[in-house]
């Protein structure tokens, strides 16, 4: 128990990273068992909580799609519903504006293709669509003629 707080410490965990990382430190399947239902019982291990925990994360940082999110979230072993719950409000539109914000702020001095072209690289390493990145990218485009 002492070991899965000090892992819980840096970070909220889903408890399928939970599961893993006790699994990995050899603890016996009987006392990863108890040791997570202890953990669930007190609200130390809660998907849901986790997930939303996950999306709000990123949202502030490093905003990604929402394919990515749910990605990221699958590879976590949080549950296809939780995971749906968590990113239902999810806006695509709004998080890849604020992806690229601050880096077409630092492009503004150069042609379209370049911006067009960098820009649309960074969305796509983040997972959004095509639609989405050039709807991003004419948006900011023209912001950056209007401000300029």
């Amino acid at each position: 128990m002492d070991a899965a707080c000090r892992y819980l410490s840096y970070r909220p965990r889903s408890e399928f990273e939970m599961r893993v990382w006790l699994r990995r430190k050899e603890f016996p399947p009987g006392v990863v068992d108890s040791t997570i239902s202890a953990l669930k019982s007190r609200g130390l291990v809660d998907d849901v909580a986790f997930a939303r925990y996950w999306r709000e994360s990123r949202d502030s940082g490093s905003p990604r799609s929402r394919a990515a999110l749910k990605s990221e979230l699958a590879r976590k072993g949080v549950d296809p519903d939780v995971v749906s719950a968590a990113l239902d409000s999810a806006d695509d539109v709004a998080a890849a504006y604020r992806a690229v914000q601050k880096r077409a702020a630092r492009l503004a001095g150069s042609d379209y293709g370049e911006f067009r072209n960098r820009l649309g690289a960074a969305l796509r390493r983040r997972g959004f669509s095509y639609e989405v990145t050039e709807c991003t990218v004419k948006r900011l485009w023209q912001e950056s003629r209007s401000n300029g």
